[in-house]
């Protein structure tokens, strides 16, 4: 199915669109290849002029793992370090991501990981380049890359990794803090769900909370890795869905 349709499909949360119905001044969706498959995709996003970011960002940076992965991991943008090296999660967030999914029982080699904005958005303070959370309409104009890399991976299961990757995905008023680690339904893949974003647990400054959030994270994906292997049983619908999704 191809994703503009299966948007169209999906239910929506509280009758709200994922995304805002303003349009954004240009699209991703003009730079789409003939073939979407991941390689072709890359390839066509390296030339993406849709949204301003392409213009603060050094390189496109795309999604990278198995082409048929089973699980696909949606953070928000690329941060300093994966906008020097054109991979995306490679910085300190990456490195913990790992570790998380490590602790969970989940291979990363075996995901595919990406973000919903392909450029890195920043603010310069003194030498240093801070991230700077993007806009709704820069998250819209690139949201044709990510939705046709999860049409070309088909995976079983989606995990947003914080508020942008689930707004875009599930709802515009899907909040991680209060709906983390509901499985919905979705016409993207066999499910979806969200958590936060690894980078989230850098932020926090206490060192017991730190620990506290860190658990409760790998407790997250844990619960993901038993539901590929079979060991969660899907629940009974309980509302009409968010967005593309609906609750399992």
């Amino acid at each position: 199915m191809e994703p503009e349709r299966a948007r169209n499909r999906a239910g929506n949360r509280q009758g709200e669109a994922t995304m805002p119905s303003r349009a954004p001044p240009d699209s991703a969706a003009r730079f789409l290849p003939p073939a979407r498959t991941i390689p072709a995709l890359r390839e066509a996003a390296a030339g993406c002029t849709a949204c301003p970011l392409h213009e603060t960002g050094t390189r496109t940076v795309f999604g990278e793992g198995p082409e048929r992965a089973r699980l696909v991991l949606v953070g928000e943008q690329p941060g300093d370090r994966e906008d020097a090296q054109g991979r995306p999660f490679v910085g300190p967030a990456g490195q913990l991501l790992d570790l998380a999914l490590n602790a969970a029982g989940i291979d990363r080699r075996g995901v595919y990981v990406t973000n919903a904005v392909k450029h890195f958005k920043w603010v310069q303070r003194g030498r240093r380049r801070l991230h700077e959370k993007p806009g709704r309409l820069e998250i819209l104009a690139c949201l044709p890359w990510l939705e046709n890399e999860i049409a070309a991976i088909a995976p079983e299961g989606i995990i947003c990794l914080g508020a942008t990757a689930a707004q875009a995905l599930i709802g515009r008023t899907f909040k991680v803090t209060e709906e983390r680690g509901q499985f919905l339904r979705t016409p993207l893949a066999g499910w979806i769900t969200a958590t936060v974003h690894p980078s989230s647990l850098l932020r926090i400054e206490d060192r017991e909370t730190q620990r506290a959030a860190y658990e409760r994270f790998v407790g997250d994906l844990a619960r993901i890795a038993g539901r590929l292997a079979g060991r969660l049983e899907a629940e009974a619908p309980a509302r009409m869905g968010m967005g593309q999704g609906r609750l399992l």
